[in-house]
């Protein structure tokens, strides 16, 4: 049995980010992650045939994140603009594009005489109606379904709005040699000032009561704790009894579990290609519609949106499924995910399924709707998340506490500026929060 003062479950940006404060703060720490790595959803891979560190997980910032910046500062880490030009593809025809962007400014002007919360879809289905609007119904959907992993049935247009004016989309730099280096950064300084990190640890079973838990690990583990910090993904929250993942409080949390239940949760599928070349740039014999100087693509294809590595001049694709779509797809097999991905780029380019195939040196899917550990990608705001998200906020018996991207105040919902943050703040008010064994 291995006692500390608090226990964090989740070694990814919250976690680790809320031990290092706690660690620094003079308690004693330990860190417990299921993989056999740390990040959770952050995920820089090297290897794999791949010719340098690629992003499999969260890759990059949006908008306005000063702690995601300060410590990037802290740990010597540069981080540099996306560059390229914007395609669309639609029905095999090629444009630049803008995307909703150009009709942002309208439909933020009437979302602001907007004075009750509702989906996006009932949104658009009310005040958006017309034939004149389609163009306009159809990215704006796809732009929450696709950016957001969000259900436009489930979305609030309130949080779009939130997130629409703060403009996080178009600023979309990233971190350089990728975010794990920040995430190195973040565990260094918990161990540092004496914390522990336990890999490899799969959490079964919180057993608690106030002032007192006990966790219970597949391998047999055991741990002890004055409190705890849980830094679950939602999908893990949202998690029934018997599914992969899932884990077991005693006493059971029905209030906490209901409250994960009202937060959308989008799974995201990223599909990795590695070619022997730039191929793309030009036209060849087996290919018709180049997209030179490509940064972003949107398109009607299978998988739908597709970057580049623009300003580096990296042979390497991203495509990206989210939101329902990924939800269609959270059970298939890989090797069929990478066929419906080469046969969407050679669609977006006028070629064939074979000849891109040809050029392909690496390639790797990562679904995380279908992962374990994480049973989706990032939470959304649903109509009520507020008061779902004031529930898991709030700890219980100041002895369990709950932390995550999910449990963001604000537009940046999502993103590991969302985990750094919440993770930060529980960890202060987990030091102000004085352990009563009579608590309830």
């Amino acid at each position: 049995m291995t006692e500390a003062e608090v226990l964090i479950i989740g070694a990814g940006a919250a976690g680790l980010m809320a031990a290092r404060e706690l660690s620094q703060a003079g308690k004693r720490v330990v860190v417990l992650e299921a993989r056999q790595r740390l990040g959770g959803r952050i995920y820089t891979f090297s290897g794999e045939g791949f010719t340098a560190p690629t992003e499999a997980g969260a890759e990059f910032m949006h908008g306005e994140v000063p702690l995601t910046q300060s410590l990037l500062a802290e740990a010597n880490i540069a981080y540099h603009d996306t560059a390229g030009e914007m395609y669309e593809v639609e029905n095999g025809q090629v444009q630049a594009s803008e995307g909703m962007f150009e009709d942002l400014p309208t439909l933020l002007e009437h979302l602001q005489t907007l004075e009750h919360d509702m989906t996006l879809a009932s949104y658009l289905a009310q005040y958006f109606a017309g034939e004149q609007y389609a163009g306009l119904r159809t990215w704006v959907t796809r732009f929450a379904e696709g950016y957001d992993a969000a259900d436009a049935e489930r979305v609030s247009v309130f949080a779009l709005r939130e997130e629409w004016a703060a403009g996080g989309a178009e600023d979309s730099p990233r971190p350089a040699g990728g975010y794990s280096r920040l995430i190195e950064h973040l565990a260094a300084a918990c161990r540092v000032a004496g914390g522990q990190i336990h890999l490899g640890h799969v959490v079964q079973t919180v057993q608690w009561q106030p002032g007192r838990a006990q966790v219970l690990c597949t391998n047999g583990s055991q741990f002890m704790a004055k409190q705890i910090m849980l830094t679950l993904p939602l999908g893990v929250l949202q998690a029934r009894d018997g599914q992969p993942g899932y884990v077991r409080f005693q006493p059971e949390l029905p209030t906490q579990r209901a409250a994960a239940q009202a937060l959308g949760f989008g799974p995201v599928i990223k599909v990795l290609l590695e070619f022997d070349t730039s191929f793309w740039e030009t036209v060849g014999p087996a290919l018709q519609r180049p997209l030179p100087n490509m940064g972003f693509l949107f398109s009607d294809a299978p998988v739908p949106t597709w970057w580049s590595q623009l300003p580096e001049q990296r042979p390497l694709l991203t495509g990206w499924v989210a939101g329902p779509a990924a939800e269609r797809l959270r059970h298939t097999a890989p090797e069929e995910v990478l066929q419906q991905a080469l046969e969407s780029v050679a669609y977006l380019l006028g070629s064939s399924p074979a000849a891109v195939r040809e050029h392909l040196v690496a390639h790797k899917v990562v679904n995380w709707g279908a992962d374990a550990f994480a049973l989706g990608a990032y939470a959304y705001a649903t109509v009520g998340a507020a008061e779902a998200r004031a529930v898991l906020t709030q700890p219980v018996a100041n002895t369990l506490f709950f932390a995550g991207e999910a449990l963001y105040e604000g537009h940046a919902m999502g993103t590991v500026e969302a985990a750094l943050a919440s993770g930060q703040q529980t960890a202060q008010k987990l030091l102000a929060c004085p352990i009563n064994p009579h608590s309830a």
